[in-house]
């Protein structure tokens, strides 16, 4: 992990975008740390950062928790049961639509 403070950050912007393939790069300001640099991967790497960061997805995760925690969630088992059924329901569907010479898109 590398540490460096904003003004270091802008004269050589490039140089740190490098460093961050390496980990993690703490910018800071005054010496506190105000931002990270970090290397995605990939796209999907890129996704999952930014859901992990998103103020909508942490609500509805916390709602979930809550609901959990209060007794109202499904078993794993029987959550894992359900989805496969919606999906081998809108498979069938789509066949069920191609066949009949519609498309499902």
């Amino acid at each position: 992990m590398k540490i460096a403070s904003d003004t270091e950050v802008a004269s050589d912007f490039t140089a740190y975008l490098k460093a961050s393939e390496q980990g993690p790069v703490v910018v800071t300001r005054n010496g506190k740390p105000i931002a990270v640099l970090l290397r995605a991967a990939g796209q999907e790497e890129l996704d999952r950062l930014l859901m992990g960061h998103s103020p909508k997805l942490q609500l509805i995760l916390e709602g979930a928790r809550k609901r959990f925690r209060a007794g109202k969630g499904i078993p794993h088992e029987a959550f894992w049961n359900e989805v496969e059924a919606k999906q081998a329901g809108r498979i069938k569907k789509r066949r069920s639509a191609r066949k009949n010479g519609r498309t499902s898109r």
